[in-house]
């Protein structure tokens, strides 16, 4: 039995992978690991591990086991093991996969029997559906259980601590591998986090959240509901440094070239490491919602991580209109710094800077926006991904946007 239940869980993984990128790739964060059936009736995570009851697996589809491994990701992902704060835990529970599921169903998944569903509830986070429990006339049960937490005046709900650990201590995550407990009874169950574990967690799941995003977006398979809820939960919580190293990093990664090597070195073709020069336009938005301390914060940063990555910085000012003493060309060896004087003021357009990079012979790697996100977009997306560092709370219609905080 056990055979087959890895390989059910091993190609819904490969499916995940192949058709929703971004759920595939959290989903690769989590270990797969059979547990004692005595505390895990379906499947469960305590952040660190996606634990299953092999006859549990054994009963679904492919396509419901897919839905399985994505609904745990995503209590991972979108961190709802540090949300809960002074929230009842099965309350939390209830609220956090009647926000998970609708996204998951629009996302096209399958959901087993049981799963928790409520149409009125679809689009709203797990904050907001909370205090809405109290208006069924029954508290439902969540089909799967959450084991990052206890809560003593409601042990025994949708999961909670045990007494021995099956975590490996906040750091697991990365192997992708299945484990299977040479015990028969399967793993035990997992302690609650710590607030240092929790923490930690946090940071890492972010990150995860963050790179997965803009690899579908950029592959064109991220889903607008998907987009939306990643830009909720990144732009309020995630330092905008971080984020923003991690986007240029991504974009400037090592790759592999295969070229013929010389007569005197054989005949074989072997790879070698290629790290490729990234092309980065960076737009200033100047006309006076952003004042000029925090652009010299922004440039510093910019420059800081510039050099990390071997960034060529093309800079535009742009108020209405494009700042007639632009562009600024800075290569990788040069400091990158706000020009000594430029002209801005007026209002806010933001089709110049699109419309002066779709001139150029090649497109740029990535262009990095610093606005309040209040002015005239282009009606289109370019082809190239682009971030809004957003001040304020303006949406954007696309593109990826931080939150200045």
């Amino acid at each position: 039995m056990s055979t087959d239940v890895e390989t059910k869980l091993s190609a819904a993984r490969t499916r995940l992978i192949l058709d929703k990128p971004f759920l595939g790739a959290l989903v690769l964060r989590l270990p797969m690991v059979a547990a004692d059936p005595k505390w895990c009736k379906t499947t469960a995570t305590d952040a660190r591990k996606f634990y299953y009851n092999p006859r549990y697996i054994e009963s679904l589809s492919l396509d419901q086991t897919q839905f399985m491994l994505a609904h745990e990701a995503l209590h991972c992902a979108l961190s709802h093991f540090v949300r809960r704060q002074h929230r009842v835990k099965h309350r939390w529970d209830v609220a956090c996969d009647l926000a998970i599921n609708p996204l998951l169903i629009k996302d096209g998944l399958k959901p087993p029997p049981g799963a928790l569903y409520m149409a009125e509830f679809d689009g709203m986070t797990a904050e907001e559906i909370y205090p809405a429990i109290d208006d069924l006339d029954e508290e439902p049960e969540t089909l799967d259980q959450h084991m990052y937490d206890n809560d003593d005046a409601d042990a025994g709900s949708g999961g909670g601590g045990g007494d021995s650990s099956g975590g490996e201590g906040g750091q697991g995550g990365d192997n992708s591998e299945a484990e299977i407990d040479p015990n028969l009874g399967g793993a035990p169950q997992p302690k609650p986090l710590t607030e240092a574990e929790k923490e930690q967690l946090q940071i890492q799941w972010q990150q995860r959240l963050a790179g997965a995003a803009q690899q579908a977006q950029q592959a064109g398979k991220l889903g607008g509901g998907m987009a939306r809820l990643v830009d909720h939960l990144l732009a309020p919580r995630l330092p905008w440094r971080m984020l923003l190293a991690k986007y240029m990093t991504t974009v400037a990664r090592d790759d592999y070239n295969y070229s013929r090597p010389s007569r005197r070195e054989g005949s074989a073709i072997l790879p070698s490491l290629r790290s490729a020069q990234v092309d980065v336009i960076v737009a200033l938005d100047t006309s006076g919602s952003v004042s000029p301390e925090e652009m010299a914060e922004f440039v510093s940063e910019i420059d800081a991580i510039k050099g990390q990555v071997r960034a060529r910085i093309t800079l535009l000012a742009c108020d209405a209109q494009l700042a007639p003493e632009g562009p600024w060309e800075f290569e990788p060896w040069d400091e990158f710094r706000l020009p000594q004087d430029f002209r801005g003021g007026g209002g806010t357009r933001f089709t110049p800077v699109f419309e002066w990079a779709a001139r150029r012979d090649r497109a740029p790697d990535l262009l990095v926006y610093f606005t309040d996100a209040e002015g005239e977009f282009p009606k289109q997306a370019p082809t190239f991904p682009v971030i809004w560092l957003v001040k304020g709370k303006a949406p954007v219609p696309w593109g990826q946007r931080v939150q200045l905080n």
